[in-house]
């Protein structure tokens, strides 16, 4: 069978940068990579040829020698083919070294359960042991909570899909009374050997995958996953003091491992609800009040909303709109610290639209008592615009 173009397996036209390469790659990769497709052995080979063709399509040299003679160029390892290129993609390494080089995970340890752990917050597990088994993956829940919930704290259950072992295989993906036997194509070792020319490349097993062990029949009820999904129900305790964004780690309460591997984390992402009053700003809370004009003017006492319940506020003679006043610890608790904080008033002070004649006559005669039907302006700036005026005048 012709092997298949490497740029139609990327998406990307032979005049594509390095960088929309890499880019393509990055996207087929997550899309197609086993932790994120487990037991789907068509995504298992996409992914495996997606990988070969960033070998060769990433490296300046390789990619010069497929645009000119095709796969052909990679087809007489050792034996002087077109471009000197030996061994090159025709058995490219360990598609999850190619996938730690893309993202810069190093030779080491990090690999690809970091970049899932950085794209999906941990959703992508753990990378696959030795003996084969894997962390579960890690699981996320958004929940949506009032701002009297947050002040007060809450316990609240919640119901949440996840996988679980299978309760017919425990978790082995073997049909209860078989077993797994040692896989016939790598013998064990979980990796197979193939020569190329001078060249020998290992590989992971294609037949196991790397656990080095095949389910002779696998589990009728999960299908040798080991894992079934399952709708969980558990009850979270939200801390008093909680703000968007907040994080709560349940551990071991995420997807179950494979082959007994540890199971996943559930994070809990707060949210909260838009209150008709208050607006939070940290640990304060912001409201504005309208209050009358003629309490603005006379001063007086009047009852103001808390989370708490009403509080008394005392408004000073001659209050002006916006002016912001202070209630100490009436805002919201801070979450580390228990300490609460204060709610801020901000008065706006309103102005009647319409009026009766009698109250017309008697703010006609406040006015002119005042002073205020000759100067309508405040003084101050009264003051500024006749120094403006004059000294355009004189210009």
């Amino acid at each position: 069978m012709a092997k298949e173009d490497y740029y139609e397996l990327l998406g990307v036209g032979k005049s594509a940068s390095a960088d929309e390469i890499k880019k393509a790659y990055r996207k087929m990769a997550i899309k197609y990579h086993p932790d994120k497709n487990p037991g789907d052995k068509t995504a298992e080979d996409k992914f495996k040829k997606v990988s070969e063709a960033y070998e060769v399509l990433k490296d300046p040299d390789k990619k010069a020698a497929y645009d000119r003679y095709g796969h052909a160029a990679f087809q007489q390892a050792g034996a002087g083919g077109p471009g000197g290129m030996g061994g090159g993609a025709g058995g490219f390494q360990d598609p999850f070294d190619i996938f730690r080089d893309v993202f810069g995970g190093g030779g080491g340890g990090g690999g690809a359960s970091s970049i899932f752990e950085e794209f999906f917050g941990g959703g992508g597990g753990g990378r696959r042991q030795a003996d084969g088994s894997q962390r579960g993956s890690d699981l996320r829940y958004d929940m949506e909570i009032s701002l009297e919930e947050a002040a007060a704290g809450i316990e609240k259950e919640i119901t949440y899909r996840r996988l679980v072992n299978c309760s017919a295989c425990k978790g082995s993906g073997a049909e209860p009374g078989t077993s797994r036997v040692v896989c016939p194509t790598c013998g064990g070792s979980g990796y197979v050997t193939s020569s190329r020319g001078f060249f020998s490349v290992r590989q992971v097993c294609p037949t196991c995958g790397g656990t080095g062990e095949k389910i002779e029949q696998p589990c009728r009820k999960c299908g040798g996953e080991g894992r079934v999904p399952e709708n969980s129900k558990l009850k979270v305790k939200i801390p008093a003091g909680v703000d968007s964004g907040s994080k709560l780690r349940s551990v071991g309460n995420g997807e179950a491992g494979v082959r007994g591997g540890a199971t996943g984390d559930l994070y809990i992402v707060i949210h909260l609800k838009d209150h008709e009053i208050f607006e939070r700003q940290g640990d304060n809370l912001f409201c504005e009040i309208p209050i009358k004009f003629t309490l603005a003017a006379l001063g007086g006492k009047i009852d103001v909303p808390t989370l708490s319940g009403k509080a008394s506020l005392k408004i000073p003679p001659g209050t002006q709109t916006g002016t912001t006043f202070r209630l100490r610890n009436k805002g919201m608790p801070g979450l580390r610290t228990g300490r609460f904080g204060d709610q801020l008033i901000k008065v706006q002070v309103e102005v009647p639209k319409a009026l009766t004649n009698e109250q017309r006559t008697k703010l006609e005669e406040f006015a002119l008592a005042s002073g205020d039907a000759d100067e309508p302006m405040g003084k101050s700036f009264f003051e500024k615009a006749k120094r403006f005026f004059t000294d355009r005048k004189e210009d």
